[in-house]
């Protein structure tokens, strides 16, 4: 989440962990500046997939240099020479070359040693058949759905969470806050009480805070569901999905047609004390003692807002998506009655969507947070999602949103919002679940297989220029989870066309996120042997370890790099446990382009992980995982 924060500083030393021997550090990465540096996908290759290894460092060392993959019993069991040189990257790395290991397809755990003359080692990696690789990541990412959680049915075995948030089951409705530009800050002295109480309690924090967003969590349910179809067998992944998909129910008033879009409030002022003021567990909220004026008072009796007035049009985005949601539940569910009344649900949503907005769009309060221009693809993949339940369930209507979905697509394709699978623009799922209608799109098939290769087409030029071969932005916010979007259009690409000319971009993509990347690192927490560390996030601070063993935030995906200009280790709390982890030598000597990567606790530009990051994720992974022989 872009978060805006403003936070009370306390400069304080942080504890390099690799200087002090502890787990985690990258043997890899080089003593000095001139070292070399082997990069490789921690969490492993596909057999008989596309496997890119990168290696970094001078030009003298790389120009004759070899490599050997070494089994567990370090026995060679591949050679060859190292790649072409694909560019360069810094001031101490100035040549960067490819590895191909596509020849290795025998199960098993290696490292990638370079021989001649240049030396270095990667980290280990598997080898796998893509099921066995794919389920167990996918089963991560709905680990860290569970630590996530808000409400009376916490997981107590996830980092120790407790139940939290109780006073949700009765909250007061208010009026729409304002903010500074940048929302930053919240401009009024008080709220406003427009209704309630409502039960808004369960749900999902949004990000490395308290908050509940119908944004994110409407955009992770989708996923979930779709993420089951390829995967019905991942552990806990129905469970927290119909987790997810309850809270919604509960944001959404059908009595009153009003559909609430967030709990909490980020950002407050000199008289309001917001969640982004305050580092703790989130069961300490519900320990405040406060009164109505007492500038504790919203986080202890947390406000809900509402994205209509009731019966009002609701913003297209927001209806398109948690008509979606309610629609995928419809299809999931095994009671053919509760199935029904979600269908219903759905429609009622659906129906309410604003179809000629103006104005921005309501996404988050402050929309800072989440600001949105897309809008038709939310009511394509409803329409469509509409169509799908409908037509299991035998109703009347699903040739008419079937209709609808098809024109919402054509409005899409016409607009100047177009852009890549991300919590701001879901057109490829739309498109895909379109054209996996029974008449396979019908007359928009071609546009919208072409509109897919759209997506992929700056994606694969940026590639094709990037030393790493990177096709997200990582000078940009989100650029991990950009790159999980690209991996899953890609994919999808492969399965609606029978066309697999992205394969090997999805499998680099995939490999760039996790380890293969200038940084070494895998930005998804506890997957490979280099990974964050001190996630900008309260409960893995407070209640996990910080040394990358044991109980931490497993399943977790960061931002990742961001633009160097924006990446400030400044934001520590005096409660905030300090944390900052280096492999072996400073982060910033991986740093270039433009681009800074940092693992501290306070670099929340980069180790801030969020619920739409890692449901992105998790449907990469579950796509990956039904392609066999594939990346």
């Amino acid at each position: 989440m872009l978060t805006l924060r403003v936070r009370a500083v306390a400069f304080v030393s942080v504890f390099v962990l690799c200087a002090a021997g502890l787990a985690g550090c990258d043997a890899g990465t080089g003593a000095g500046p001139g070292g070399t540096v082997v990069r490789v996908d921690q969490a492993g290759y596909v057999v008989g997939g596309t496997k890119a290894a990168v290696v970094m460092g001078s030009s003298a060392a790389l120009a004759g240099a070899g490599f050997a993959v070494l089994d567990v019993r370090d026995r060679a069991v591949l050679t060859g020479r190292v790649g072409p040189r694909t560019g360069s990257w810094n001031k101490h790395f100035e040549a960067v070359h490819a590895v191909d290991l596509s020849a290795l397809t025998k199960p098993g755990v290696y490292r990638l040693v370079l021989t001649g003359s240049a030396s270095g080692a990667s980290p280990r990696f598997r080898v796998a058949e893509a099921q066995e690789l794919m389920t167990s990541l996918v089963e991560e990412n709905v680990r860290f759905f569970q630590v996530q959680r808000d409400g009376a049915q916490v997981p107590g075995s996830v980092l120790r969470r407790k139940p939290s948030h109780l006073t949700d089951r009765q909250v007061t409705v208010y009026g729409t806050p304002r903010f500074s530009a940048d929302g930053s800050s919240l401009l009024d002295s008080r709220l406003t009480s427009v209704g309630g109480p409502v039960d808004v309690s369960g749900g999902w924090f949004d990000a490395g805070d308290f908050l509940k967003f119908t944004h994110t969590a409407a955009y992770s349910v989708i996923q979930m569901f779709l993420a089951g179809r390829e995967m019905p067998t991942a552990s806990g992944l129905a469970v927290e999905a119909e987790h997810g998909v309850r809270w919604l129910e509960r944001m959404w008033d059908g009595t009153s047609q009003t559909l609430y879009a967030q709990v909490g409030l980020g950002a407050g002022n000199e008289r309001v004390r917001a969640d982004h003021d305050v580092w703790r567990l989130p069961e300490a909220d519900d320990a405040l003692v406060t009164s109505p004026g007492h500038p504790d008072y919203l986080i202890r009796h947390r406000p809900v807002f509402r994205a209509n007035a009731p019966g009002s049009p609701i913003s297209p985005n927001l209806a398109g998506r948690v008509a979606a949601a309610f629609a995928l539940a419809a299809q999931a569910d095994s009671d053919p009655g509760s199935a029904q009344r979600r269908l219903e649900k759905a429609a009622a949503v659906y129906a309410l969507a604003d179809t000629a907005p103006r104005g921005p769009l309501v996404t988050v309060f402050p929309a800072a947070y989440y600001a949105e221009e897309a809008w038709q693809d939310d009511l394509e993949l409803a329409a469509a999602e509409l169509a799908r339940a409908g037509r299991a369930l035998g109703d009347a209507r699903a040739g008419g949103w079937q209709a609808q979905a098809a024109a919402w697509a054509r409005a899409y394709l016409d607009s100047d919002t177009k852009a890549t699978l991300s919590v701001g623009d879901v057109s490829a799922l739309a498109h895909a679940e379109l054209m996996g209608a029974p008449d396979r799109g019908g007359e928009l098939a071609g546009v919208l297989k072409a509109d897919l290769r759209r997506q992929l087409a700056e994606a694969t030029e940026r590639a094709g220029q990037d030393p790493f071969g990177a096709g997200a932005d990582y000078t940009e916010f989100d650029a991990v989870p950009q790159t999980f979007g690209l991996v899953t259009t890609a994919l999808l690409h492969g399965r609606l066309t029978g066309e697999h000319q992205y394969d090997g971009f999805a499998a680099r993509q995939r490999g760039w996120a996790l380890g293969a990347n200038p940084w070494g690192s895998s930005f998804m927490i506890g997957v490979g042997e280099v990974f964050p560390h001190c996630p900008d996030h309260p409960v893995a601070n407070l209640a996990g370890s910080l040394d990358g063993t044991g109980d931490i935030l497993r399943g977790a995906v960061v931002n990742g790099p961001n633009g160097a200009d924006v990446v400030r280790e400044q934001e520590y709390w005096p409660e905030t446990r300090r944390c900052r982890a280096d492999p072996g030598r400073p982060w910033s000597d991986f740093d270039g382009r433009g681009a800074r990567y940092l693992d501290s606790v306070g670099a929340w530009q980069t180790v801030e992980p969020a619920v739409n990051f890692a449901s992105t994720a998790l449907l990469a992974f579950a796509l990956s995982g039904r392609t066999t022989g594939r990346p």
